[in-house]
């Protein structure tokens, strides 16, 4: 019989459709990558993208030149532009504001042809690390309140370049579904003093029936919930709200198990588009005229990953109750996942 589970998260509702049970086999899709004629994020095409950011390349190779590792650049066409200020407004009953933000491209390698699963170790890393530091430095800048980094990869997650790249966007709000995470954390810890994904992360080490990964300083499982097929989430085991503040040694460690995870998927499901999250804190320092509205968040926000392979659509159904149908239980996603030997 067909389940219906709350996620404690969002409290958002989800339909395990059981009667629907699927096989691993019954979602491999055709996964069709973006063409391009000329690729701009590759090494000798820097004039086709705006000036970089920052880069990682040998000390003494010029900047917007090939040589480079890893490079940041601002979206050539931007969802929120950086220049100019917020100008909020009343307009009747509506609000509204200037599209400021600001629009970051992550070129996680220069080999054009690297699945992020493949990459090495060392870069991967070096990626995770990207995402640190330039959520760190859009933090310095009073209009930004938060910062999400996500990835697209594949046609139908999104992508318009096959080019391995990722994407960070600073927003002058916190969005809804963050703020909704943030007021059910610091209700949970209100009622319980603990942190409500610190004891979602024990309850999964205890169950270990949805578990996918474990590892020593991170840990991976399908969430008792989960809106898709085979979604994932991945959380770091010491209590952190904030992605800033993740070691270098806990890098590596998130390193692997991510790179484990998406062997794991694309193994399992071949090849499936797929969008990764990552679901930090918003920026906490009190602004002027706008008085500190999160005071707990340091011991009741738990950061984390989730990963999304793009195996079902969002119909009529879902938009119309903001209820997901999953026809496949979590328990079973972990354990096909879990089985799939992968090399490290």
């Amino acid at each position: 019989m067909p389940e219906l589970r709350r996620d404690p998260l969002s409290h958002r509702w989800v339909i395990i459709a059981t009667e629907r049970a699927m096989r691993p086999s019954d979602f491999k899709v055709e996964n069709p990558k973006p063409a391009a004629s000329i690729c701009p994020f590759c090494p000798g095409n820097e004039h086709l993208t705006p000036p970089e950011i920052t880069a990682v390349r040998p000390s003494g190779s010029a900047a917007n030149k090939s040589g480079w590792s890893l490079r940041v650049i601002p979206n050539k066409f931007p969802a929120l532009r950086i220049e100019g200020e917020l100008g909020r407004k009343g307009y009747g009953m509506y609000d509204k504001m200037n599209g400021i933000g600001a629009h970051e491209v992550i070129i996680e390698t220069a080999d054009h042809r690297l699945d992020l699963p493949d990459y090495p170790q060392s870069q991967m890393e070096m990626v995770l690390r990207s995402y640190r530091d330039r959520i760190s430095d859009l933090k310095k800048d009073p209009r930004f309140k938060y910062m999400l980094v996500f990835k697209n990869s594949g046609i139908h997650a999104g992508a318009s370049l096959d080019h391995p790249h990722s994407q960070l966007i600073a927003v002058p709000v916190t969005p809804k579904r963050v703020s909704e995470e943030l007021f059910y954390c610091r209700d949970y810890y209100e009622y319980k003093e603990r942190c409500l994904l610190c004891d979602i992360i024990s309850q999964e080490q205890l169950l270990e029936e949805r578990l996918v990964v474990a590892e020593e300083n991170m840990i991976a499982y399908v969430p008792y919930a989960p809106r898709f097929p085979f979604e994932v989430h991945v959380l770091p085991r010491r209590h952190m709200h904030d992605y800033c503040g993740v070691s270098d040694r806990e890098i590596g460690s998130l390193a692997y198990v991510l790179k484990t995870v998406l062997k794991k998927i694309r193994q399992a499901l071949g090849d499936p588009a797929y969008n990764y999250i990552i679901h930090t804190s918003p920026v906490t320092l009190p602004r002027p005229g706008h008085p500190e509205m999160w005071g707990t968040i340091e011991l009741d926000y738990h950061w984390h990953i989730e990963i999304i392979p793009r195996l079902t659509r969002v119909a009529g159904f879902e938009w119309g109750t903001g209820f997901y149908i999953n026809p496949v239980a979590p328990e079973n996603a972990a354990k096909f996942l879990r089985e799939e030997n992968v090399d490290a």
